[in-house]
């Protein structure tokens, strides 16, 4: 099978598989080991990660409209409003490795506090503190 990527070029899965852990690797410094890894935990819902990995990180951060920074900045605005308190706290350090700076966070919080809510920017707040490990 083969799909359209964001330039219009054909691309497989393992393609886009190849340029998911590229980004992750760049976003992610030290995370993951050199090489093909195996994201698969054996247990329920493994092929999740997999998914991601392909859908999110291979197809959407990889296309050409956005720069990873203000991918960033959207991704954080748009987890502060689900209330995905888990995924935030890694992508408020993805944030910084972006080059979005800890004022820039507060601010994406103050923002959210209008549009999301008092409650989710709150819960935002905790999760970047801890993220950021103050």
């Amino acid at each position: 099978m083969t799909t359209t990527a964001a330039n219009g070029s054909s691309a497989t899965p393992s393609d886009a598989r190849t340029a998911g852990l590229e980004v992750m690797r760049s976003v992610m410094p030290g995370v993951f080991e050199d090489g093909d890894i195996d994201l698969r935990d054996g247990r329920l819902g493994e092929d999740l990660v997999e998914i991601g990995l392909v859908n999110v990180w291979g197809s959407i951060w990889t296309r050409e409209g956005l720069g990873r920074r203000d991918r960033s900045l959207v991704t954080l605005g748009l987890l502060i409003a689900l209330g995905a308190e888990t995924e935030l706290g890694y992508h408020v350090r993805i944030a910084l490795t972006n080059g979005v700076t800890k004022e820039e966070i507060a601010e994406i919080i103050y923002h959210a506090s209008a549009y999301a809510g008092f409650p989710a920017a709150t819960a935002a707040r905790t999760v970047a503190r801890e993220a950021l490990g103050e």
